[in-house]
């Protein structure tokens, strides 16, 4: 009996020292998008693609990409349908326009609310900046991509686009995902954040 218990503690502990695979991350974001993508419950990955997910390509991590920028609220704008690739339109308000310098050359950009999330809790405050630029359909995806800002105090905001992500319909065609306006074309090359995924 002895012998027996002794088998399964060792078949335990065995069990619990056994590494999980090590999901590759500079940052604590980039980690817990890979995360997000292996986890079944979680990822936009079809499932194929999912099982053999090693992690997103990344940029490397490049602190001119954290800009701090210049927010003009626009509070007369007047909701809108965003297009998406899907017949779908989505409820968006511009929230105002954000401008910011990248080595030495100046930028704006329209930064949005979505109708429907701004009223569920912990979204309050939440921001959509997506944006178009000259890596996209080679180093990135060809449809742009999204960085996540939040509502600040005063007039000074921080995009971070090393946090930059592709729109889950870069990973699979079920979802319906806002198109880019073209206004919110960046006449350069933005090598931050997620580059574009190679589908299996």
């Amino acid at each position: 009996m002895k012998l027996f218990q002794i088998f399964f503690l060792l078949l335990a502990i065995s069990a619990c020292s056994q590494k999980r695979e090590t999901l590759p991350g500079d940052t604590e974001w980039q980690k817990q998008m890979n995360a997000d993508f292996k986890d079944a419950t979680k990822s936009p990955l079809k499932e194929k693609d999912r099982k053999s997910f090693k992690g997103l390509e990344f940029f490397s991590i490049d602190s001119i990409y954290v800009v701090d920028a210049i927010l003009t609220r626009t509070p007369e704008e007047k909701p809108f349908k965003m297009k998406t690739t899907t017949d779908r339109l989505a409820d968006y308000v511009k929230y105002g326009i954000v401008q910011f310098e990248i080595e030495g050359q100046s930028f704006k950009l329209d930064i949005y609310q979505n109708l429907g999330l701004m009223e569920k809790e912990g979204y309050e405050d939440y921001l959509f900046l997506p944006f178009l630029d000259n890596t996209n359909g080679k180093e990135s995806y060809g449809g742009g991509r999204y960085v996540e800002a939040h509502i600040p105090k005063g007039n000074n905001i921080v995009i971070n686009f090393n946090e930059a992500y592709n729109p889950y319909c870069a990973y699979n065609d079920k979802y319906s995902c806002p198109i880019v306006p073209r206004n919110n074309y960046l006449n350069r090359k933005i090598e931050a954040g997620v580059k574009a995924y190679d589908k299996h």
